[in-house]
């Protein structure tokens, strides 16, 4: 029998922080836009109803908030990753993936993106 899969989108979760290389970036937070999809097998929550058979999505968002707002980062790709790797610490997950939008980076785009993934079985 193949396993549920519970798949917990965080959608839009706004926060700021220090974010490029640029002397105004390193001097005054801005806002990033980051939304994270994490699969797991749900079976023993969905039959259960117990909260220590699930994944507790707030405790995840409050560990990502918490990086996000009292750390500096100089790359994109580097606040992604320790991101992702918040949603990835539990043994349940089998995939994550993080996308995170810094908005007016660039003149004429409404935001720059970086997405990272990660799978169980590529480990």
């Amino acid at each position: 029998m193949k396993p549920e899969i519970a798949v917990i989108r965080i959608k839009n979760l706004r926060l700021r922080t220090f974010i490029g290389i640029k002397d105004d970036e390193t001097q005054n937070k801005q806002d990033v836009l980051i939304n994270a999809e994490i699969h797991y097998c749900a079976e023993k929550a969905r039959n259960s109803d117990n909260m220590d058979d699930a994944l507790n999505y707030r405790t995840i968002t409050k560990k990502i908030i918490a990086l996000v707002e009292h750390n500096r980062f100089f790359l994109l790709e580097h606040l992604t990753g320790q991101v992702l790797d918040i949603t990835r610490e539990h043994d349940w997950v089998d995939f994550a993936k993080v996308e995170i939008d810094k908005p007016h980076a660039l003149r004429f785009a409404d935001s720059v993106s970086m997405e990272l993934s990660y799978h169980k079985n590529s480990d």
